[in-house]
């Protein structure tokens, strides 16, 4: 269990989406499906275009200065008392927890605490702020959860994703073996360590294909790129989806567009 706590803002009238370079480069949908859902709920979306990097490849190198002066940038972008709404656990976490301490003693430290303190994952979000009800409108599936170790760990959103799945009446959560495993990815880490890698995610695989899961979901692209990349590289047949697409495509009504 996390030991996070969070004090939940009110239904908001318009958040700021900050995307990631993932999403930006390799998983669009799963920035607009957020973004739809976002929108469906009420919410004006604002996106501001000169974001860029969080910081945290330098930042969990080691390159604390290099990783600042990626920040500082954008510190500016999110001018008004908006909550931040960021679809990893990953990014998410390095703005929320590691942004206040990366910036301690230094001339930005108010604003980098004022902005880690509004920002959220979005599954979270979308279920302890906006309070979102889904109607499920797709075929009956088989589906096991992958939480990254940021959301779990340092967002403590273990327990969204499979609440949100959860509404889906057509949906059969599966239990995977040892859940609260890495996939092997952790950014740099399966550069510096790839045997290590290679083989925690052949055991996180494994552990979703034994579930017997049709497909699996999870809350970071990073996961996403590394479980599904494996298992195609591999040729099994399992095949994943970052949990928003997953629910904008399984919730969406009669009229509205695809992600």
């Amino acid at each position: 269990m996390s030991d996070v706590v969070k004090l939940y803002p009110a239904k908001p009238s318009k958040v700021y989406f900050y995307a990631t370079c993932l999403v930006d480069l390799f998983y669009p949908e799963a920035g607009m499906a957020g973004i739809q859902l976002l929108e469906r709920e009420g919410i004006e979306v604002l996106f501001p275009d000169d974001q860029t990097c969080c910081g945290q490849p330098a930042f969990s190198n080691g390159f604390n200065d290099q990783a600042r002066d990626v920040i500082v940038s954008q510190l500016d972008l999110f001018p008004e008392d908006y909550p931040i709404v960021v679809p990893a656990g990953s990014c998410g976490g390095m703005i929320r927890k590691h942004y206040p301490e990366l910036f301690a003693g230094t001339a930005w430290e108010a604003q980098a605490r004022a902005l880690a303190s509004r920002t959220w994952e979005l599954t979270d979000f979308l279920l302890n702020v906006c309070h979102i009800r889904l109607q499920d409108t797709g075929e009956p599936v088989r589906v096991a959860m992958h939480t990254s170790c940021s959301a779990r760990r340092e967002m403590g959103v273990a327990e969204v994703g499979p609440k949100l799945l959860g509404q889906l009446q057509q949906v059969e959560l599966v239990a995977q073996a040892r859940p609260a495993e890495c996939c092997g990815f952790g950014g740099t880490f399966a550069v510096k360590h790839p045997e290590v890698s290679a083989a925690m995610v052949a055991d996180k695989t494994d552990a979703l294909e034994a579930a017997g899961a049709d497909t699996f979901v999870t809350t970071d692209c990073g996961c996403l790129m590394n479980i599904a990349g494996y298992a195609e590289k591999q040729q099994r047949p399992i095949r994943g989806q970052h949990i928003l697409s997953f629910l904008w495509q399984r919730s969406q009504q009669a009229g509205e567009g695809e992600a």
